[in-house]
């Protein structure tokens, strides 16, 4: 295929992409939030819907890197056509399950469980595969575009699903999710996963490592990365400490600020809002030149930004200027997410060996969502036992130091030599 082929149908891929994941997302967007609802409606118990959390976290935190492995050693195509089946057909079985017997709690869980699995092998395949779909000088414009359509389905799809309960049967919630998975596997099925490869194929005869000896080979390559494992090491500890953000925020603005349901949705859906802006800003902007650099100031900026949650609590504003204060904040803080997450995403896709690229998203994925529920437990332990500013200053302080110490000077140099040229100072200082 001529060079000129490949970037039409490169362009093609980015559309085709995007459209793809803004479907499916906002699928699922409608799906979690319904099924959610109806869960706490069903049973009035904060449990239950806890273990329909941990159903959902669990199975990807425990089979992440059996998906990069897969998506390393097998048809990336087939796999995200795979997932894309196995997505409807657990939330088909749902549904059959639903007009024969009618939903209950285990059903639900089962279905979550399945969904979620399914769902996290396309994603980490599909992250293995942007670098073969798109050519390497528009990679920054579609981890913008794939942002923005996360973020889209984010506002939307509550807004949609709130708008839909109680007005229809959960059944109209699961057809919803059926119906933007099957587009999804429509559009996926037309792209060319094997476009931009520098990897021979292998061959279905040819002998594939296994699993296990796969994952240690995708450990071993991390360890021999060093800028890579410090991206790593730092998305695990980014996930931990946000995790006071997370559990912060609707303590901090309902239970202390006293703010209004409906303000406080407002309030959470800016986070969506930013990331949009956030995107849409990547997506027209050139090419981030030092992408480790500029992730390390966004930490740090989001390392402020999470400290800030504190100060309401400490100067007594009115109830409108904390409502409006929490808007500004959360809005900034969706926006600097994307300036983390998007320049580190690129960085990885045009530095990760391609033979590797699945293994070490797949690592990645489990490191991180093995945080979540620790980090969920102890700053709830937390906030219940300390002051909720005392609990986000000192959770925005061991970020910065973390940050610092493991993306300190030494290790940008390594990740880019010329910063270590005569001059290296003044670049480290202006860029």
């Amino acid at each position: 295929m001529s060079e000129a082929a490949k970037l039409k149908r490169a362009s093609y891929h980015l559309y085709t992409f995007t459209i793809s994941k803004l479907i499916s997302t906002f699928g699922s967007s409608v799906y979690a939030f319904g099924i959610s609802l109806y869960v706490l409606a069903l049973t009035g118990s904060a449990a239950s819907f806890a273990i329909n959390l941990i159903s959902s976290i669990l199975p990807r935190t425990i089979l992440a890197p059996l998906a990069g492995y897969a998506a390393d050693n097998y048809s990336k195509k087939k796999l995200i056509i795979a997932s894309q089946l196995g997505g409807i057909l657990s939330v088909g079985g749902l549904l059959g399950y639903s007009m024969i017997a009618g939903l209950s709690l285990p059903a639900i869980y089962a279905a979550t469980a399945l969904v979620s699995i399914f769902s996290m092998f396309n994603g980490i395949t599909f992250s293995a595969s942007i670098a073969n779909l798109i050519d390497s000088n528009r990679i920054q414009k579609a981890m913008g575009f794939n942002q923005s359509a996360v973020s889209l389905a984010a506002i939307g799809g509550p807004v949609i699903g709130g708008a839909l309960f109680g007005f229809v049967s959960m059944n109209v919630f699961l057809v919803i999710e059926i119906a933007a998975y099957f587009i999804a596997l429509s559009l996926e099925a037309t792209m060319n996963f094997k476009l931009f490869t520098a990897v021979e194929a292998k061959s279905e005869e040819q002998p594939k490592p296994s699993v296990i000896q796969g994952m240690k080979e995708g450990v071993a390559y991390l360890r021999t990365n060093r800028v890579i494992m410090v991206i790593v090491t730092t998305a695990i500890g980014l996930n931990f400490f946000f995790s006071a953000l997370m559990i912060g925020l609707p303590f901090i603005a309902v239970q202390q600020l006293k703010v209004e349901s409906a303000h406080f949705g407002v309030i959470e859906a800016m986070i969506a809002v930013g990331m949009l802006a956030g995107s849409i800003y990547f997506s027209v902007r050139k090419e981030v030149k030092f992408p480790l650099l500029f992730s390390k100031r966004a930490i740090l900026v989001m390392s402020v930004l999470l400290a800030a949650l504190g100060l309401p609590l400490i100067f007594e504003f009115s109830y409108n200027l904390n409502v409006g204060y929490l808007i500004i904040l959360m809005l900034a803080f969706g926006a600097s997410n994307v300036c983390v997450n998007t320049p580190i995403g690129i960085m990885m896709q045009k530095d990760v060996d391609e033979e590797y690229r699945g293994r070490v998203f797949g690592i990645l994925e489990s490191m991180a969502m093995a945080m979540m529920p620790l980090g969920y437990l102890l700053f709830g332990l937390l906030y219940d036992q300390v002051p909720a500013e005392y609990v986000v200053l000192g959770s925005s302080l061991c970020l910065i130091v973390l940050t610092a110490y493991m993306i300190r000077t030494s290790v940008i140099k390594e990740a880019y030599p010329a910063l270590g040229n005569s001059s290296g100072s003044v670049i480290l200082q202006k860029q």
